[in-house]
């Protein structure tokens, strides 16, 4: 599942230009490919938690598996309309899996979390990766309609995989309530948005979100100012997404072992501060300064992730708390793109962004150290 959550959406950017092309769109309407997804992710994680109580964990994640298979669909029908109501639906499907995952793992790995965490987070980076550098050669091969078609064959494989679970779980007469079928409100969901702890690791993802979305639109431009050539600064917009899947190969095992994860979040979130310090002093190290930006913001978002588990009593109260904070998260995320590119026609300079970038990830690793405490919402 956590594979079909990034790839049907950052597989767009690569061929953004081929789409102005064949369907004339303009710089801001083509702008909205990617804002649309975010400003999808905001709303329907408000939707999540009530579903998953509604219908059941397993049923929900089915249909959100559903929704970006049939979104994949949609946008490769080849039109303008299709091309935006296909990457409407994959970002509400999206956005119910988003809100799901902690509180899929707080149901099946309540010992493992942040083992299951750290794997879903290699998934997504992975498929991320894999996709962004695959997506021009199978344009090139079928036609840019092909190439997004081609990205339904994940949630198309998680949809079999998903089946099997349940189907397994049904023989072995061990589906509980909060697995598969509506489960009670909880007193204690209610008292989220009024929780200090829920607001810091709200803030702490919502930054953060801005800041990766914000530079995945953005960075092959600040390097092109740079002076670095467009086949480099897109491969070192790559190098980020692969930087990203490292995180998942040892945080969990690390957070496993503490109770406490204020250090880890605070480093996590002082790696981007250094990243944007270096871009702007020594940009010629550009290659190490994109790495070290991949792998802090990925630490930080799977941190943010386990926090809505660890935080939590059940996997409802995770649920309800992924919901407030993907909300909040992904509605700041969709305006970080846009303020940024105002920001540089205003200066025109990328420094005045990136020193608002600098601010942000130092309150980012404020907000994580307090997020990081060992405590739970009660």
């Amino acid at each position: 599942m956590a594979a079909c959550l990034r790839a049907p959406v950052t597989g767009v950017g690569p061929l953004i230009g081929t789409l102005q092309r064949d369907l004339g769109l303009d710089a801001g309407t083509a702008g909205l490919l990617t804002t649309l997804p975010l400003l999808m992710f905001s709303a329907g994680s408000l939707f999540a938690p009530h579903l998953a109580r509604h219908w059941g964990l397993t049923a929900t994640i089915f249909a959100a598996l559903v929704g970006i298979f049939c979104g994949v669909l949609l946008r490769s029908a080849g039109t303008v309309a299709t091309l935006f109501a296909g990457t409407a639906v994959i970002g509400a499907g999206i956005a119910l899996g988003n809100v799901l995952l902690p509180s899929l793992v707080k149901s099946d790995f309540p010992e493992r979390v942040a083992q299951a965490t750290s794997v879903s987070g290699v998934s997504m980076g992975t498929a991320g990766a894999l996709v962004s550098v695959c997506m021009v050669p199978l344009a090139l091969w079928f036609g840019w309609q092909g190439g997004l078609l081609a990205v339904g064959l994940l949630p198309l494989l998680a949809l079999g995989v998903w089946c099997l679970r349940a189907q397994g779980m049904a023989r072995a007469g061990s589906m509980s309530v909060a697995a598969v079928g509506p489960a009670p409100a909880e007193p204690s969901v209610g008292r989220i948005w009024r929780s200090a702890i829920a607001w810091q690791i709200t803030l702490f993802l919502g930054f953060n979100s801005v800041m990766f979305y914000s530079m995945a639109s953005w960075l092959p431009a600040i390097l092109t100012d740079a002076g670095f050539t467009a086949v480099v600064a897109g491969s070192l917009h790559g190098e980020m997404q692969l930087a990203s899947a490292l995180p998942g190969l040892f945080l969990g095992p690390v957070v496993a072992r503490f109770g406490d994860q204020r250090l880890m979040a605070a480093g996590m979130a002082l790696l981007m501060t250094v990243a944007l310090l270096g871009l702007l002093a020594y940009p010629a190290l550009a290659v190490l300064w994109v790495a070290l930006f991949g792998f802090g913001s990925s630490g930080c978002f799977l941190l943010a992730i386990m926090f809505m588990a660890f935080r939590t009593g059940s996997a409802g109260q995770a649920a309800s708390l992924s919901g407030m904070a993907q909300f909040i998260g992904y509605l700041l995320a969709a305006s970080g793109p846009a303020l940024s590119g105002a920001m540089h026609e205003h200066w025109h300079s990328w420094q005045g962004p990136l020193l608002v970038g600098v601010g942000l990830t130092l309150l980012m690793a404020t907000c994580g150290a307090l997020a990081g405490r060992d405590r739970q919402i009660h």
